[in-house]
């Protein structure tokens, strides 16, 4: 029951964070510069799978450690490793390959995933050890 609530969280928090991530971002930081590669709706499909793989990412490899210490802050900081990492391959990837890129888009980006997925995992073992202790 504890990765259930553990997954629930996570997702509720991630999804929420991404979401007013995403509106601000969209506008302001990617259209502007890599617009023109960007499509017109998103492929929710894909998206799915993605928040998906994530989420059992996340729960595995920030929100476990955290559990099994008892520890809300060794959740955050291996959700903080585990967001810049998985955003860095992508940003820097997309930044070694694609003809319009920014470095400031890479950052801005490596940033927020490091952030989101430390919040979520953190609210995510918080809310779990809450509830099953």
């Amino acid at each position: 029951m504890q990765w259930i609530i553990a997954f629930v969280a996570a997702g509720i928090a991630f999804g929420v964070l991404d979401f007013f991530w995403l509106r601000w971002a969209e506008p302001n930081l990617y259209r502007p510069v890599i617009g023109e590669i960007m499509a017109d709706n998103v492929r929710l499909g894909a998206a799915g799978v993605f928040y998906v793989l994530y989420l059992f990412g996340m729960l595995w490899f920030a929100i476990k450690p955290g559990l099994e210490a008892g520890s809300v802050a060794t959740a955050i900081l291996n959700g903080a490793l585990l967001g810049g990492l998985c955003y860095a391959t992508y940003d820097l990837t997309s930044q070694a390959v694609m003809k319009v890129w920014a470095t400031h888009i890479s950052i801005a980006d490596i940033l927020w995933g490091a952030f989101a997925t430390a919040v979520a995992s953190g609210v995510a073992t918080w809310v779990s050890l809450r509830l099953t202790s």
